[in-house]
């Protein structure tokens, strides 16, 4: 049996600051995900991290525990996470501190 296969564009060319997320994604199907986070343009500020997050109906988040280094500036190169066995519902959130800001391409890889 061939096994299913999905990416998912769920931020393109957003700049990040403060509290914020990718678009959630329904994977119930899936066994295994991947982030990936690319930079676009020079970010500001120390160094961040952003999380997994999971959820039974796409409302209400809870961290995964995945943990992924946000890119910097373009040419930093591809970060990612791998999350198994999280439910229906993923996205990757971030809090940055107030002087940090990121402008990133993140996509969902599923199986």
């Amino acid at each position: 049996m061939l096994r299913e296969s999905q990416t998912a564009v769920v931020a393109r060319n957003e700049t990040w600051t403060g509290s914020c997320a990718t678009e959630p994604f329904e994977a119930g199907w899936a066994q295994e995900a991947i982030f990936f986070v690319r930079a676009l343009k020079a970010g500001t500020g120390q160094a961040c991290q952003a999380h997994v997050e999971i959820s039974p109906d796409g409302m209400r988040w809870v961290r995964e525990g995945g943990v992924v280094e946000l890119p910097v500036q373009d040419g930093d190169g591809v970060a990612f996470v791998r999350v198994a066995h999280f439910g229906n519902w993923l996205r990757l959130a971030a809090d940055l501190p107030h002087d940090a800001s990121r402008t990133l391409l993140v996509t969902l890889h599923l199986k």
